[in-house]
């Protein structure tokens, strides 16, 4: 699908902010435009890939996670709007200068994999694998940054750091030189990729369930193991299979399988290539004319992908529709309800995302960290 485009028009008349209610996404987009035309000289707006085109079409900067992160620490701007989930909004505010406001179009817009971890539960993992360890080998704490921003503090004040799915064999490189064990959460399958490719065995990780008592671990199997993988993942990544990649091997077998390291371990390991977001669109986009890829990615990001560069074959690796379906929650209305705010300079807009300054000074440590890595 194309972006939507509307020309430039002078007419400044914005519709109020009760009449949302009955307007159509047509409408909210046309006023969209108009108000941040009139806000650009105060307002940044920051789109992740997973957007859906209608609301990436009006970002003044997209990217992933890390890419987005390090635009944030460099706006000037005095409102910046996050069209993405929660916990990227609160990295943005973590990041921003204290005069600048953060929004979040619609609060609802989380993380099902940064639900999956909670900071009294990781406390807990936390006092139990350092009390079986008895404090006589170092375990460094690695938290992706798909994560809540009490998590990035907790790892900020552990000596650890946040990592995400472009730098994680650089962070998690880091980490073997400070410690001897490694505690990464709260996506298991990135941990488990990126540690198998730094030639780490599979028997030397283990996987800590904060439902069952102990992670589901015993003493031995604590002492013995080298990587701590939090039980949880991501639910559109985890969402492709091995018999997918099957099916193209049988039937399509010059197309490329490139898939998202957020995949279990079967299809990271058997597909042809594999990365962040931004190394899946910079292989795409480097490509020859003519070349076939199965991505396996969110499907707003990979039809975007096939629109892009017509000259080549760009496909989902699943048949079915794989939607970051809390992504999707960014939409026209909410979008322009939150430019309202900003125009009638409503500071107690329930939109605007504040860290705890406790919090926020700890995480940035973390945050700081990553990026110095980098």
């Amino acid at each position: 699908m194309e972006n939507i485009f509307y020309p430039n028009t002078e007419k400044q008349n914005h519709l109020p902010a009760d009449s949302l209610q009955n307007m159509s996404d047509f409408e909210c987009l046309k006023e969209i435009k108009l108000l941040k035309n009139e806000l650009q000289h105060k307002l940044a707006l920051l789109g992740h890939h997973y957007q859906n085109d209608d609301i990436i079409s009006f970002a003044d900067f997209t990217g992933d996670s890390l890419k987005l992160s390090q635009q944030s620490a460099n706006l000037n701007k005095e409102h910046i709007v996050f069209c993405g989930v929660h916990f990227m909004a609160e990295t943005t505010d973590i990041l921003c200068q204290p005069e600048q406001k953060v929004y979040l179009p619609d609060l609802n817009a989380g993380c099902t994999m940064a639900d999956m971890a909670q900071i009294d539960q990781v406390e807990s993992a936390w006092k139990i694998i350092n009390q079986v360890l008895e404090n006589k080998q170092k375990v460094i704490p690695i938290t992706y940054i798909n994560c809540t921003a009490d998590l990035k503090a907790f790892v900020g004040r552990n000596d650890g750091c946040i990592c995400t799915s472009s730098n994680a064999e650089k962070i998690i490189s880091w980490a073997f030189e400070q410690g001897q064990k490694l505690f990464f959460f709260p996506d298991q399958h990135l941990g488990r990729n990126t540690c198998f490719d730094l030639g780490i065995p599979l028997d030397q990780m283990v996987v800590y369930n904060p439902n069952k008592t102990n992670g589901g671990l015993t003493e031995e199997q604590i002492r013995d193991a080298k990587v701590f993988l939090w039980a949880g993942h991501c639910s559109v990544h985890q969402g492709f299979k091995i018999e997918q990649i099957d099916y193209f091997r049988k039937h399509e077998p010059e197309t490329k399988i490139i898939v998202h390291p957020e995949c279990s371990f079967d299809v990271f390991n058997n597909a042809d290539d594999a990365g962040s977001t931004a190394y899946i669109i910079n292989t795409i986009q480097n490509a020859p004319a003519g070349s076939s890829f199965a991505v396996g990615t969110e499907n707003n990001l990979v039809n975007r992908l096939a629109d892009s560069f017509p000259h080549l074959t760009v496909k989902s690796l699943s048949p079915f529709q794989c939607l970051c379906t809390t992504m999707y929650r960014i939409r026209p209305k909410w979008l322009l309800k939150t430019l309202q705010d900003i125009k009638i300079g409503n500071n107690q807009s329930p939109n605007i995302i504040k860290v705890d300054e406790g919090v926020k000074e700890l995480a940035l440590l973390a945050i700081n960290r990553m990026l110095e890595l980098s």
